[in-house]
């Protein structure tokens, strides 16, 4: 179908609906979640666009005889905040879209 064709209020709200999701997306940004491992030995936290922004390791989680045991628990540590973060952007957008499936917009 056209855009000359489309019905008018259907385009409005498109366009509102793409204004709404630019904004949440940079309001995203100053959102923050985290996510601990090793009972709060490591904690990571990531923005709600997923960015990892900052890193907080307990002097307990710092073994010199271990230090694989330190890298798992960051790794596990930022896998948890990165899931938080979508479950808030699976959260956000469906309010924007009033749960309509947009692939692709995070």
């Amino acid at each position: 179908m056209s855009m000359d064709r489309m019905n008018p209020q259907i385009f409005k709200q498109a366009q509102s609906m793409q204004r709404n999701l630019l904004k949440l997306r940079e309001e995203m940004k100053e959102r923050v979640v985290e996510g601990a491992a090793g009972g709060g030995l490591v904690t990571a936290f990531t923005n709600g666009n997923g960015e990892l922004v900052k890193i907080a390791i307990k002097p307990d989680a710092v073994d010199p005889k271990d230090i694989a045991m330190l890298e798992d628990l960051v790794v596990a540590a930022v896998a948890k905040a990165q899931e938080a973060s979508q479950a808030l952007q699976q959260a956000e957008m469906t309010k924007v879209t009033g749960g309509l499936s947009l692939p692709g917009l995070f």
